[in-house]
């Protein structure tokens, strides 16, 4: 699963990578800690035009009486999406992508499990992938957000057996529905050399520690 995840670049940048036109995004930040039910940046499309928007981390289903109303759904597996009641229409006509520049993984027993930080081999902003929708709740709409995760390649495997989708920038059009059909096919872990992984170091721990 993805639990946490870093996004250190600006929205500028993620304007440029994604040639989306930010929203209202909030104050600049560094967030080395992005935890569920957080609000995050989520590039979508409608009729051709990307834009960026806050969403919130945790995907609420349409029957969810409140927010809290179920399990929390920060995930998606790509292998059951299509069949789930909670994912099966957002899998087809409401995808999107979370701008990124690592996450996080965990290894060990439970009391002494070890983080480890993995970003992209080249650094920078990276995508994955996702799917949202807008629950209605008394107070109006909330868009929440799930990240798609996918079997781990062979180089993540040690230290967990899943990972996002990671969709990359040839690949964005398709994801987002801009492209016609076959978006299934990217549900795919990362080549081999995409991603590297190290422990995190001990001010990275300490700034986890402070969710868990």
């Amino acid at each position: 699963m993805c639990g946490r995840y870093m996004i250190t670049s600006s929205f500028e940048a993620m304007a440029q990578l994604f040639e989306a036109e930010p929203g209202e995004l909030g104050p600049e930040e560094l967030r080395p800690n992005v935890s569920p039910t957080e609000q995050v940046p989520v590039v979508r499309s409608q009729d051709g035009t990307r834009s960026i928007e806050l969403m919130r981390w945790g995907f609420i289903p349409q029957w969810y009486k409140s927010p809290t109303g179920g399990p929390l759904l920060i995930n998606a597996r790509s292998e059951k999406i299509a069949e789930r009641p909670a994912f099966k229409e957002s899998i087809r006509t409401h995808r999107c992508l979370l701008p990124a520049n690592g996450f996080y993984e965990w290894q060990g027993e439970k009391g002494a499990r070890v983080p480890w930080a993995i970003h992209p081999a080249a650094g920078g902003l990276f995508a994955f992938a996702g799917l949202w929708r807008a629950w209605r709740g008394p107070n109006g709409l909330m868009p929440s957000v799930a990240i798609v995760t996918c079997p781990a390649n062979a180089a993540l495997r040690p230290i967990h057996e899943r990972m996002p989708v990671v969709v990359e920038p040839d690949d964005f059009a398709l994801w987002l529905g801009e492209s016609g059909h076959g978006a299934a096919r990217l549900m795919e872990p990362a080549a081999e050399d995409r991603l590297v992984a190290a422990e995190a170091s001990a001010e990275t721990r300490s700034i986890l520690s402070r969710r868990d």
